[in-house]
């Protein structure tokens, strides 16, 4: 079936835009934004979006941590033709200028959580290295992904509480996503389940925000500290400047004791000529970002599980009854201020930094699933 994109010279193999290369149930096209405030208790928003073209689903959802508040708004549509409408019931999202500025949307009435927010760029958006893993013989992650900060304006309720969203102060940062990677409902284990296949998941991604530049982490790593992905570039606020590899990555986490949650973190980028860069992460504020959004904690919603033709939930949690054995298979998005420091100088910033650390890990001293710190 054509759709309006088929009109535009973008076909990349000989199929209608609607039709990915792969069959593969698990290829996704997916959106992510994260908003703060200037104040120390200021909303941490964050908003996915989500295409699974394979699955016939479109969802989004936006969860907000506001003090000890925990509040989900979620939804879910069959994917219709037109890849250019991103309406999910009450959300919208609308790219107003592509790489530069868009636009995300959450009616009121739908829980304790709405928005009208735009997004508009202050770096250049930033292509990470391609992250591929195998489980086995099959392909378990191959995706691509850019990264890109920027302010925000617009308007924010949550709660019952308003919130004028304008100024500098308001900033975050988006990524886009595609590939494959596993979503929607479990599939059968299959030879792995006999097969000694490690499920560890040690994941730091972390977008650092300073005065004239951005500082991009991701590592990922199995039970023995084998690295999956590895990466730390400078992008500069000015785009005549290339991003600036920052060399290899060694880290050093602080765990809140009897939990496996950040405390402090300390990066540092080490060069071939000996060089060295420090970063000093102090979460501020975290966000316990799969609790209610689809990311597999409940088994009546994940990312591409089929809904009907449209279904909306808000959900209002409150962060201290969060399950602490749960939180051990979450991704957390702290938000969080950072100090850089080298041989001729030091900065601060702000960001995102994002953590999980699922399985054994040995660096850590996790031999068990829901081991502690």
């Amino acid at each position: 079936m054509l759709s309006p994109m088929d009109d535009y010279p973008i076909h990349q193999v000989a199929e209608v835009i609607r039709h990915t290369q792969t069959s593969d149930r698990n290829f996704y096209d997916r959106y992510y934004f994260n908003c703060h405030g200037p104040e120390a208790d200021s909303p941490w928003l964050i908003v996915g979006l989500g295409v699974y073209p394979n699955l016939g689903v479109t969802d989004v959802f936006a969860v907000v941590r506001h003090r000890d508040e925990h509040i989900v708004v979620r939804a879910s549509k069959a994917l219709g033709a037109d890849r250019t409408d991103m309406r999910v019931g009450p959300f919208t999202l609308e790219i107003v200028d592509g790489l530069q500025q868009l636009r995300i949307a959450l009616d009121d009435g739908h829980g304790d959580l709405s928005f009208d927010l735009t997004f508009t760029a202050t770096s250049p958006a930033v292509l990470e290295p391609r992250h591929f893993q195998r489980q086995i013989e099959r392909v378990f992650f191959d995706t691509m992904r850019f990264v890109q900060t920027g302010d925000w304006s617009g308007d924010l309720v949550v709660d019952g509480e308003k919130f004028d969203v304008n100024g500098p102060g308001w900033r975050g940062n988006r990524d886009r996503s595609w590939g494959v990677r596993p979503v929607g409902e479990a599939e059968p284990a299959g030879r792995k389940a006999d097969a000694g296949v490690s499920g560890t998941f040690f994941w730091i991604y972390s977008v650092m925000r300073f005065d004239d530049f951005t500082i991009v982490v991701v590592v990922q790593e199995t039970e023995t500290g084998e690295r999956v992905m590895h990466d730390a570039r400078r992008v500069w606020d000015d785009p005549d400047r290339e991003p600036e590899w920052l060399g290899h990555v060694t880290h050093d986490i602080s765990f809140i004791p009897g939990t496996r949650e950040v405390a402090e973190a300390g990066l540092r980028f080490t060069r071939p000529s000996g060089a060295t860069m420090t970063v000093t992460c102090h979460p501020e504020l975290a966000n316990y970002l799969a609790f209610g959004t689809g990311y597999g904690l409940e088994a009546d919603w994940r990312h591409g599980m089929w809904q009907g033709e449209l279904k909306v939930e808000g959900l209002h949690l409150k962060v201290p009854e969060l399950d602490p054995t749960m939180k051990m298979f979450c991704v957390t998005d702290h938000r969080a201020r950072f100090v850089l420091s080298d041989d001729d100088s030091s900065a601060d910033g702000d960001g995102l930094f994002e953590f999980a650390a699922i399985g054994p890990h040995e660096q850590y001293g996790f031999s068990e699933y829901t081991d502690p710190a």
